[in-house]
């Protein structure tokens, strides 16, 4: 029986929870926005969080977009490396961060990658089918199956970019025209070299080789993006078009 000459028991403590934001981004001062700081100081004025918070565009109830960047990076140690590693599904593990702002991070961190070894590459010239040969070969070295690859060159004869078009089986590879001339186009190329191997070993054309070989010939002519050369690549040696006059 209780006693009411006892006082009473007081409260059960309650969990405690965040304090929801009472300020959001929206209410700082100005030069202290990410956005507005990016434009009156340069982006070199900005955090790694504040430039994430830019990615991510919002917060949570009780985050502002650069909380959730300043824990996305204490995440992984505060290391940019790190986080690139990291991939779409890691990133949502953090608050705030939903599939399409995860995404939004992983490409802008994949394009930070992507100039960085831009820079690092050398400028690579062709001068004659023994370069196209020595810059393919890392890439189709060992392979079981046929691939397709084009190289696309500014008017100096520099690489821009060497793309693959198309994968295929042991015995051949379908490259179609379309894909080939829209990389072109998209890059500014002024000219291409076409690229394909033979794991067989046998470096000599095939009439469907030689066939498509003219087909892209005379579609570069008429869009202006002359075929230089078409290379088919063997382990040992390769075949151009070009030094046996079949272009």
């Amino acid at each position: 029986m209780e006693n009411p000459g006892l006082l009473p028991k007081p409260d059960a403590p309650q969990p405690s929870y965040p304090t929801p934001a009472t300020t959001g981004i929206k209410s700082w001062a100005e030069d202290d926005r990410p956005r507005e700081k990016l434009l009156a100081k340069g982006r070199a004025a900005l955090s790694d969080a504040e430039l994430l918070a830019i990615l991510i565009g919002s917060g949570t109830t009780k985050l502002t977009a650069v909380d959730v960047g300043k824990l996305m990076l204490q995440g992984v140690g505060n290391d940019l490396n790190a986080l690139a590693r990291e991939s779409v599904k890691q990133l949502c593990r953090h608050p705030g961060i939903g599939e399409a702002k995860a995404i939004t991070v992983v490409a802008a961190l994949e394009l930070g990658r992507r100039r960085k070894e831009a820079d690092a590459a050398p400028r690579t010239t062709i001068t004659n089918s023994r370069d196209i040969y020595n810059l393919i070969r890392p890439d189709l070295m060992d392979l079981p199956h046929e691939e397709f690859w084009v190289i696309l060159l500014n008017r100096a004869n520099v690489v821009m970019r060497k793309t693959a078009i198309s994968r295929g089986g042991v015995a051949g590879t379908v490259a179609d025209p379309k894909m080939i001339f829209k990389e072109a186009l998209e890059q500014l190329a002024s000219s291409i070299i076409l690229v394909h191997n033979h794991p067989s070993g046998n470096r000599n054309p095939s009439a469907a080789d030689i066939q498509l070989t003219k087909k892209l010939k005379e579609a570069g002519n008429f869009l202006d993006l002359p075929i230089l050369d078409h290379l088919i690549f063997t382990e040992s040696s390769y075949y151009s078009f070009a030094d046996e006059g079949m272009l």
